[in-house]
């Protein structure tokens, strides 16, 4: 790293509403000259999407192509990304990296932050992660007092989620797209599906709220995740 590097930063963009962004982030992404987010090889672009009306014609644009596929690694493809990221740090210019939700909870920032935050000052933006504000969105408190919360990927095998479900308080299962209806016969077994509330894009334009029981397996996104909220009604 020289005196005249570029500055590295880890933008948290929020779960998708624009006006959900925090103002640091927002004063961050309106002064760096470049900016990079990752994109599915299809060419859809959430992160960018989210922040497209802050961002000016004048800022150079990193598209990140990942393949968002179980069969195949993403790793090769941050490699890529790292290596493009550290030229324009290395000329000296700031690059904000995107990243839907919280950079450091299941984030696409934390690969690169591994690849360049020894080589680079690096900062780290908090942002609001899917998980919180999707219980804003459902209306329901997720904690009370004492209670433990759990946050897991719904790509776990069965038994392991059959295993951290059964000792919780509250949870939140992410990611969970074609894993639904391992997720649905795991809640089923341990006498948690009544319990369990459905949300997907949680505060997009196109968020979608609806009984866990009417869920069609075949149309579940990826951005969608069930949460099962503490028992306690009260705190008294």
């Amino acid at each position: 790293m020289t005196e005249t590097a570029g500055k590295l930063y880890g933008l948290g963009i929020g779960p998708g509403d624009p006006e959900l962004i925090t103002l640091k982030a927002y004063r961050i992404l309106q002064s760096v000259p470049v900016i990079a987010y990752p994109a599915m090889e299809n060419g859809k672009v959430l992160a960018r999407a989210i922040v497209a009306d802050y961002l000016r014609p004048e800022q150079i644009e990193i598209p990140m192509p990942l393949p968002f596929s179980p069969t195949r690694s993403s790793q090769p493809y941050y490699d890529v990304a790292a290596e493009k990221i550290a030229a324009h740090l290395t000329e000296g210019r700031d690059v904000a990296v995107l990243c839907e939700g919280e950079p450091f909870l299941y984030g696409s920032f934390m690969y690169l932050f591994n690849r360049l935050s020894g080589k680079f000052t690096t900062e780290v933006v908090p942002g609001i992660s899917s998980t919180m504000a999707s219980a804003s969105a459902l209306g329901v408190p997720l904690t009370y007092r004492n209670d433990v919360l759990s946050i897991m990927p719904a790509t776990l095998d069965a038994d392991v989620l059959r295993d951290r479900l059964a000792l919780v308080d509250a949870a939140v299962i992410i990611k969970l797209g074609r894993h639904f209806a391992k997720v649905r016969e795991v809640l089923i077994e341990l006498g948690q599906f009544d319990r369990a509330l459905y949300i997907e894009r949680a505060t997009m334009p196109n968020q979608r709220i609806k009984a866990i029981a009417d869920v069609d397996p075949a149309e579940v996104p990826y951005w969608a995740l069930v949460m099962i909220p503490s028992q306690q009604k009260s705190v008294s």
